[in-house]
């Protein structure tokens, strides 16, 4: 999506929130908590044509804190036995 194709249907018809404010603080809504103290502000990109989405932390500061604070998802095997 960062490159404006949807990954999805293909189109073309990306657009990028990165401007949007406020992204972060007790009035922003395009944010997620990282921790009770912490908020990482969100850049958010949207294809007009089916409605994708995709949100990326906008702070790279915030994807440290991730990794020291939020637990790793562990790969499944998808196999069958």
């Amino acid at each position: 999506m960062k490159q404006g194709k949807c990954p999805k249907c293909g189109s073309e018809e990306v657009y990028s929130g990165i401007e949007v404010v406020p992204k972060s603080g007790p009035f922003g809504s395009n944010s997620i908590p990282v921790s009770i103290v912490s908020i990482a502000a969100l850049d958010n990109y949207v294809c007009t044509d089916c409605g994708y989405l995709e949100s990326y932390i906008a702070d790279a500061e915030k994807l440290k804190e991730i990794v020291r604070k939020w637990p790793k998802v562990n790969r499944v095997s998808q196999e069958k036995t």
